[in-house]
Order: structure tokens, then C-alpha cells, then sequence
């Protein structure tokens, strides 16, 4: 098992704190290194990320953009935004990373953030691990946690790769790892698993993909700008990262993180389709009038930025609580945050396509890219119903006479 290190992250596993941490007041303002970050991704995604080189990108055997990611990791540092300084990292909290989520999703980017630079990146720090955060600091790797991306957050994913005994010349900390898991996001480009298996006691391990006994089989995905894959492991070679409680509660960790960021992008895709929307009926004229002008189209708007800057304040809510540690109310702040933004980003997707009339339904316009996205994003790391049903335990409030 690695070593344990002072990471940021690692210090806010689920269970740290078992209590609500007073009256904290969250922050939902953005700060000015946030501020900066955002600037420079932005920067970087309308000169490399139009939404015409996103779908020519999904048209081909390679949906993900391996040098787009090289550059956002590499040149701006996301993928080392939550992996400490002194590990090659920024040193940075999952505010900053919010940032990030919120611009990849105003860019339906096809790049591995969510799984890499933060699952996988969360669950790493919370199992202490020294020798592979460095890997992924420089976007020299890129990782994925092996559980399917459907999974919820509030109960342990049930593993479907077993241990099996180790061979001849195996070391210690060596295992040997069989099964399939269906269903992966972020993992056709992962150059390392993070594997949950049936072990007693429940283990996490890791394993390259380069290793014999490891194969990935692309799905068809509704949204194809984050393809879902199969990982097959056949006797694969791995290594032990931790067992048991610390096991468990980094997998908890980094699902909780995935869905608060989540959220995030799915805010940046809903202002993003608001936006767009709003630009467009200022321009199409109707019985030569804007359409924008029209009361029935203005009530939609309307309706659809209450909601828009409403999601904005559960997502920003999550990642500050995020960024303070794990806790009660953290999870709560997140369930919060995933139920909003899902079904806003939907709506805003849905009403983006509506609203552009018959060019909204062409597959040369960006619509269908946002559509597919927003829609794959609410049935991710919980549904928004899921969330909502568990509000009731996590706000403690009482259930029906």
C-alpha cells in the first residue's frame, strides 16, 4: 500500500468529519485566481474546441482529444488542480476545479477532466498514495476509476472484477485481478485503472493498461463527446492501494466529488445553451420582428434564467463545501446541486434546440452536442430523482405519517 501523504484532498475522505461544521457560510463568489483559471481555459477551448471540431472529433475512432487534453493539462495545469505542490501538483481545492468543469461543459469538450483530474485524482489522495499523483500532475497519465458511470452516490458500487491468487515471480503487493466492467467514463484514454475488486476485506488496486490481461472495448454512447467503454481484465497485474474502510471511503470520495463537478459542467452547458438561445432571437425575425420580441418566447427566457442562475448557486454551494472537506452536509450540498443542475441543463438543452426551430434539429448545429451531453449527464452518478429522494435522510427531515 502507498504511503500515506498530507494531500488536501486526502485530508477530506466521507466520514472525516462526521459532523456539520457549524455555521460555516458557503462563499459562492468567484475569486480572482478562479477568475484567471477560467480565462485561460476558455482561451484555450474556442481556439481548439469549437463545437465544428467536437463533432468532427465524435465522427472519428478516436472521440477523445488527446492533444487538446495535453494542453489543458500540461500547459494549464487542470489535471494537477487537486494534487498537492508537493507532488508536482497546483496545490489547488475543487473550487478552482468547478472552474474547469463549468468551461468544459460550455464546450461539450471530449477530454478526460472528470475522470482523471478529479475521480480518480480524489480517490489517489484519499488512499494517501505518493508514486502515482506525480504521473498525474503533469498529464504525463491519465487515469480513470473503474466503476460504471452510472453508479450512484450513496451506496458502495458492488465490484464485478475479483482477486485471484497471484503467480509465480508476483511480489509482494503484487495481485492478479479478473472481471469486466461495463459502462467506464474517461477510461478510453486512461492510461491507469483504479480498480475496486471483491476482496475480503474490500480492496482498491491499480492497474495499467499497458499490462497483459487488460482490454477496453468502446460503446456506443448517446453522447459520444464522452465515450463509455468496457475494461476487461484477465489475470491482469495489479497493485494494492488500500483496503478495507480507507478503500471504501476513497471510492465514496471520489464519486461524491465526480457528481458535485458534475454539476458544475452541467451549469456551464446550461449557460452555455442559454446564452446561445438568447443570442439567436435577437437575430431571427419573424413577421418582421425579432422573435425575441414575442411574449411567449421572452416568458420562456425568463423562466429558463431563473433556473439557469438558481443552478448556479446549488453548484457553486457544492464545490465551496467540497473544497472545505467530506462531511454531512457536504453530501447534501452535492445531492442538492446534481438534482438542480440536471434537470436545468436538460431543460436549457432542450429549450436551445426548440427554440432555434428547424436548423436546432440539424446535425450541423451545435443543439443535438449540448442535447446529448445534458441528457447522458443526468443519468451520471445519480439520477436527479435518486438525489432527490435522499434529501430526505441527509436534511434529516422527518418522513410521511
Amino acid at each position: 500500500m502507498s504511503e500515506t501523504v498530507n494531500a488536501t484532498p486526502a485530508n477530506l475522505g466521507p466520514g472525516a468529519s462526521g459532523k456539520n461544521r457549524g455555521t460555516r457560510t458557503a462563499d459562492l463568489l468567484y475569486g480572482d485566481t478562479e477568475t484567471e483559471l477560467r480565462g485561460a481555459v476558455r482561451a484555450v477551448l474556442e481556439d481548439k474546441a469549437t463545437w465544428r471540431d467536437v463533432l468532427a472529433r465524435t465522427e472519428t475512432p478516436q472521440t477523445y482529444d488527446d492533444k487538446l487534453w495535453r494542453t489543458l493539462a500540461a500547459d494549464i495545469g487542470v489535471a494537477g488542480l487537486l494534487i498537492p505542490e508537493s507532488l508536482g501538483g497546483a496545490g489547488a481545492s475543487y473550487r478552482e476545479a468547478a472552474v474547469v468543469a463549468e468551461e468544459i461543459g460550455r464546450a461539450v469538450a471530449p477530454v478526460p477532466f472528470l475522470g482523471s483530474a478529479v475521480m480518480a485524482t480524489t480517490a489517489l489522495c484519499a488512499c494517501g498514495d505518493t508514486a502515482l499523483l506525480p504521473e498525474l500532475a503533469g498529464g504525463g497519465a491519465t487515469a480513470a476509476l473503474a466503476v460504471p458511470f452510472a453508479a450512484g452516490t450513496r451506496a458502495k458500487p458492488v465490484p464485478t472484477v475479483r482477486l485471484d491468487a497471484p503467480e509465480a515471480g508476483d511480489g509482494p503487493g503484487d495481485y492478479r485481478l479478473t472481471g469486466v466492467i461495463t459502462g467506464l467514463a474517461d477510461a478510453l484514454p486512461a492510461d491507469l485503472l483504479i480498480v475496486p475488486a471483491d476482496s475480503v476485506p474490500y480492496g482498491l488496486y491499480t492497474v495499467r493498461v499497458s499490462s497483459p490481461g487488460v482490454g477496453k472495448r468502446p460503446l456506443t454512447s448517446l453522447d459520444m463527446t464522452r465515450q463509455l467503454c468496457e475494461v476487461r481484465l484477465e489475470q491482469a497485474p495489479a497493485r494494492g492501494l488500500a483496503s478495507g474502510k480507507q478503500a471504501e471511503d476513497a471510492v465514496a470520495a471520489a464519486l461524491l466529488a465526480g457528481a458535485g463537478l458534475l454539476a458544475c459542467e452541467q451549469f456551464g452547458l446550461a449557460e452555455r445553451c442559454l446564452d446561445t438561445t438568447v443570442a439567436y432571437v435577437k437575430e431571427r425575425s419573424q413577421f418582421a420582428r425579432p422573435i425575441g420580441s414575442f411574449q411567449a418566447i421572452k416568458h420562456r427566457l425568463a423562466d429558463l434564467w431563473v433556473s439557469v442562475t438558481q443552478c448556479r448557486a446549488a453548484a457553486r454551494y457544492a464545490a465551496d463545501w467540497l473544497a472545505a472537506g467530506f462531511g454531512p452536509e457536504t453530501t447534501l450540498a452535492v445531492a442538492l446541486a446534481k438534482a438542480a443542475c440536471s434537470d436545468t441543463a436538460l431543460k436549457a438543452a432542450q429549450e436551445m434546440i426548440q427554440l432555434h426551430g428547424g436548423i436546432g434539429f440539424t446535425w450541423e448545429h451545435p443543439a443535438h452536442l449540448y442535447l446529448k451531453r445534458a441528457k447522458a449527464d443526468s443519468l451520471a452518478l445519480g439520477t436527479a430523482d435518486a438525489h432527490r429522494a435522499s434529501l430526505d435522510v441527509l436534511a434529516n427531515l422527518p418522513g410521511p405519517e
